[in-house]
C-alpha cells in the first residue's frame, strides 16, 4: 500500500531532483515478468528509488540487511517491497538468512512480478563496474530449474553527478535475456560463473555516462536563479546537515533526495501558515506554494547546464 502511495510522489520529486532522466528504452517500461532486472549499483538507494520509479508494474528489491535492524525500519522497507540480503561483514551468523531473501524473490518471479538485485553487491561511486557476486545467477538457476519462464533484464544506469543538485541520468536496457542465453553447463558453480562474465559484458556496453550541451537560454538563467534564491533556506540547511552526517560515504545523495521528500512539503506549508498569519489573501498564498516545484525545477535544469 505504501509503495502505491509514494510512487507518483516520488516520480514528482525525481523530476526536480533529476530533471534530465533519459531512457533508452521506454516500451521496457511496460515489461511484464517473471523479470530479473541485473544492474550496476554506483549511487546507494537513489538507484533502486529511479528504477522503482520508471516502470510501470511494481517491483521488488534485495537491499542490504543491516538497513532492516530497527523493527520500524523492517516494517517501513518491507512495505515497500524490499528483501533483507546480508554480506559477509554483516556478519556470519547473518548469511544463513539470505536464504529467505532468494526464496522470496521466487515467489515474486513465480508469480509473474519483477525483482530488481545490484548485481555488483557492493555501491561505490564510481561506473565502473565491480565484480559480480553469485545471487542473480543463484535466483535465475533456481527458476529455471522449477521451469519458471524468467528473463533476464541487464541495466546500466549513470549519474552527471554523484553530489550535486540537478542531475542528469541515463537508464540504459539491453535484450531481455533467457536461460539459452546465460546458462549451458551442467554444473551449477560453472553456471554462476558464466551467467555472471555474460552479464558483465552485457551491462559494461549499457554504462552511458550523460552528456550535455552547456547552452541554456537566458530565460531559464534567470528563472533558476530566482529558484535558487528562493529555496535557499532550505536547500542550504539540509545540504550542511546531509554533509555532516554521510563524510566519506555514498549516501550523500540518497539521504539528501530523502530529506527533501519530506521536508519540502513541510517547508511549503511553514511559507503558507506564515503568509496566512500576514493576511495575505488565500489564492496568492496558493499561488506563491504551486510556483515553488516549478521555480525549484528550473533551477535544478539550469544547474546541469551551466555546471563546468
Amino acid at each position: 500500500m505504501i509503495y502505491y502511495l509514494l510512487k507518483p510522489l516520488i516520480r514528482f520529486a525525481l523530476a526536480i531532483f533529476c530533471p534530465d532522466l533519459r531512457v533508452n528504452q521506454r516500451t521496457v517500461l511496460n515489461i511484464r515478468g517473471p523479470v530479473l532486472i541485473t544492474a550496476n549499483h554506483p549511487n546507494s538507494f537513489l538507484d533502486a528509488i529511479i528504477i522503482a520509479s520508471i516502470f510501470n508494474r511494481p517491483i521488488h528489491f534485495l537491499a542490504r540487511g543491516d538497513a532492516f535492524q530497527k523493527n520500524w525500519h523492517n516494517i517501513l522497507l518491507r512495505q515497500l517491497n524490499m528483501f533483507p540480503v546480508y554480506r559477509l561483514r554483516e556478519g556470519k551468523e547473518n548469511l544463513g538468512l539470505n536464504a529467505a531473501a532468494f526464496e522470496n524473490s521466487r515467489k515474486v518471479l513465480n508469480q509473474h512480478g519483477i525483482v530488481l538485485i545490484f548485481i555488483e553487491g557492493i555501491c561505490v561511486n564510481k561506473h565502473e563496474l565491480q565484480p559480480f557476486k553469485k545471487g542473480a545467477a543463484r535466483i535465475a538457476c533456481v527458476c529455471w530449474k522449477e521451469g519458471i519462464p524468467l528473463k533476464v533484464l541487464p541495466l546500466g544506469l549513470c549519474y552527471s553527478s554523484f553530489d550535486k543538485f540537478g542531475k542528469a541520468v541515463t537508464i540504459n536496457t539491453g535484450a531481455l535475456l533467457n536461460q539459452n542465453d546465460l546458462m549451458f553447463q551442467e554444473d551449477d558453480a560453472k553456471n554462476y560463473i558464466l551467467f555472471n562474465q555474460l552479464l558483465f559484458k552485457k551491462i559494461q556496453e549499457l554504462i552511458i555516462v550523460p552528456s550535455f550541451n552547456k547552452q541554456v537560454s537566458l530565460l531559464i538563467k534567470i528563472i533558476g536563479k530566482l529558484g535558487n534564491i528562493i529555496h535557499y533556506p532550505i536547500y542550504q540547511v539540509l545540504r550542511g546537515f546531509v554533509r555532516n552526517k554521510t563524510p566519506n560515504t555514498v549516501y550523500y545523495d540518497s539521504v539528501l533526495f530523502g530529506l527533501l521528500f519530506f521536508c519540502y512539503p513541510i517547508y511549503l506549508m511553514l511559507i503558507g501558515l506564515i503568509l496566512t498569519m500576514v493576511q495575505v489573501p488565500c489564492y496568492i498564498v496558493l499561488m506563491i506554494i504551486a510556483v515553488h516545484p516549478i521555480l525549484a525545477y528550473f533551477a535544478s535544469r539550469s544547474k546541469i547546464h551551466t555546471r563546468s
